[in-house]
């Protein structure tokens, strides 16, 4: 396994202005292999219902515990509420749909890109897949739902060696700014 850093690069109370950030960093990177993850926690059966919808097969566990519940030993989801919910490697268009189903509940939704691109005018070299990540947390300030808010930020994952020229480049981008907030992201 290996790990990542994200750095948050823009944070906002509008989540359409958080979509927009995403968007102008997914038109810069390189995305002709991408896939999306998502993790989140789901604490009504409203929002339960919605995602479902989107990610019908979506791994879960309860938040008391996989004892008390968990899609491995096939419970209803509904009776372990609140549920802690995973779906790797999906198709890119599956990302708005999930962001959309949450209302208040939080989650991180990861782009798994296939770059980021050179940029000379930076001095920044093209990076591989191995590092091009991007993170939204909705309703939550962090990649774990940890520190929960009614934001939403976006983080940028780099490799360390043009980590802060690379961060600086890509909140410049969306009109955010690098805060010195990382985190280590296991991948």
């Amino acid at each position: 396994m290996s790990n990542s850093n994200a750095a948050a690069v823009f944070t906002t109370a509008d989540l359409a202005e958080a979509i927009r950030a995403v968007r102008t960093l997914l038109g810069i990177a390189d995305v002709r292999h991408g896939e999306v993850d998502f993790e989140g926690v789901i604490r009504s059966s409203d929002v339960l219902a919605h995602v479902r919808h989107v990610l019908p097969d979506l791994e879960w566990w309860a938040l008391a515990g996989k004892e008390c519940g968990s899609s491995e030993a096939g419970g209803d989801p509904a009776d372990c509420l609140p549920i802690r919910v995973f779906d790797w490697g999906r198709p890119l268009d599956r990302a708005e749909p999930f962001i959309a189903a949450l209302g208040p509940d939080p989650a991180a939704v990861r782009w798994d890109l296939d770059g980021w691109p050179a940029v000379p005018e930076a001095g920044l070299e093209e990076v591989s897949q191995k590092y091009a990540y991007l993170t939204l947390s909705v309703n939550s300030r962090d990649l774990y739902q940890d520190e929960l808010s009614q934001d939403h930020t976006v983080h940028v994952h780099v490799r360390r060696d043009d980590q802060a020229a690379r961060i600086q480049w890509l909140a410049d981008q969306v009109g955010g700014r690098f805060t010195g907030r990382v985190e280590m992201a296991p991948l």
